[in-house]
């Protein structure tokens, strides 16, 4: 027999993105549940490198997302007990760059951050070595950003869960949402499960790469797309072989390309655990599990023209994943004006680890009745032409 539960506001998606969500609702005096079709992290969050950056964002609306998320991040790991067991390092991140003018074009991207907020330290070719020892000579120079951080996504988004939960947020993983519920004047009611109604007069779609399905079961529309990506894994190295999140400047362009095609670029960070990520690699082909030889071998390539000690080095395995891609490059958080009720904290494409804190809490803002600290009028869900759609 199916049962029925009622709440304030019902949180779909039990990703990173979802937890946040749920954990500043829940601390906002909101009767929060959060549902998954699966586990905890099952999604892309399960299949990320836990990064929280600054570094790859140009000024505007995600940069200041980015800022306010960072700052969130570091007062959740200073909470007793979340820094160590989610693995948070505040170890920065180095661009580095190959010939002068791409040191030049990196520099002027820096000093644009720079302006908006953003602590961004030039390093002369010279100070390469200083700040990471095993970084291939001949490089051209770089810029050092402090504010980069890491975690272990699978373990933040669990105790993120966890701490939600202690605020009074119940989970139901194993849910999976068929309809979304609405009343006669299209207001949203709740949702239906495969266990049953929650039922609730606020949805808060925290799918990720599925939120455009999400949004289609309300009645509403969101260009969301998987982006395929995968990551190497080397065996465990020494601690802090690699001292920093370390990736070519052309990284940045990849990152805000519209290509469907497929794009690498070399980055290089160690994990607490000792293994190094090696990524990024970034294609749109719907969601195709796949494994790539051509692109673990670009991956790896890409890594050792940084870091040629890696040559040596074995790699233990890669993993893939589906970032949610939406066309420009924004997220969409907020309420969606075509269906009251029905709120969106989907699209965030590679950045959802690090921009989860900053959107969970502008959603309980907004849930809240409570002017959010950022303008959400960039990330509107309906920003989107229909015809585009």
């Amino acid at each position: 027999m199916s049962v029925v539960l009622t709440c304030d506001v019902v949180v779909v998606g039990a990703g990173m993105v979802g937890a946040a969500c749920a954990l500043y609702a829940a601390r906002a005096g909101l009767d929060v549940v959060l549902v998954d079709r699966g586990a905890v992290a099952g999604g892309t969050t399960g299949a990320g490198e836990g990064n929280l950056l600054v570094s790859d964002k140009e000024p505007g609306p995600e940069l200041e997302l980015a800022l306010l998320s960072g700052r969130l991040w570091g007062e959740l790991a200073g909470e007793p007990g979340i820094g160590a067991a989610v693995e948070y390092d505040l170890k920065g991140g180095l661009v580095v760059a190959s010939s002068g003018e791409g040191l030049a074009g990196l520099e002027g991207f820096a000093g644009g951050q720079r302006a908006a907020g953003v602590e961004a330290v030039a390093v002369g070719a010279d100070q390469l070595a200083d700040l990471e020892p095993q970084l291939a000579g001949g490089l051209a120079g770089g810029v050092l950003y402090p504010q980069d951080a890491q975690v272990m996504p699978t373990l933040a988004a669990a105790h993120v869960v966890r701490l939600a939960r202690a605020a009074g947020a119940s989970l139901r993983s194993g849910w999976a949402v068929t309809e979304v519920l609405r009343t006669g004047a299209g207001a949203v009611r709740g949702v239906r499960t495969s266990e049953g109604e929650i039922h609730a007069p606020a949805v808060v779609n925290a799918a990720g790469t599925w939120g455009g399905e999400v949004a289609a079961l309300a009645g509403s529309s969101l260009p969301v797309l998987p982006r395929r990506g995968f990551v190497l894994v080397t065996e465990p190295l020494a601690p802090r072989t690699v001292r920093h999140k370390v990736y070519a400047a052309d990284y940045v362009a990849d990152v805000a390309s519209d290509s469907a095609a497929l794009q690498t670029s070399p980055v290089v960070e160690g994990t607490a655990a000792g293994p190094v990520l090696i990524g990024a690699s970034r294609e749109r082909v719907g969601f195709d599990r796949a494994f790539s030889l051509p692109v673990a071998r670009a991956l790896a390539a890409g890594a050792t023209r940084l870091f040629p000690f890696l040559e040596g080095v074995r790699a233990m395995r890669a993993y893939l994943g589906f970032r949610p891609y939406m066309p420009d490059h924004l997220p969409a958080i907020g309420p969606d004006a075509r269906v009251p009720g029905l709120f969106h904290a989907c699209g965030h494409e590679g950045a959802g680890i690090g921009l989860a804190t900053g959107t969970g809490h502008l959603i309980a803002q907004v849930l809240s009745e409570k002017s959010p600290d950022l303008d959400l009028t960039p990330f509107r869900p309906d920003r989107f032409p229909e015809e585009g759609l």
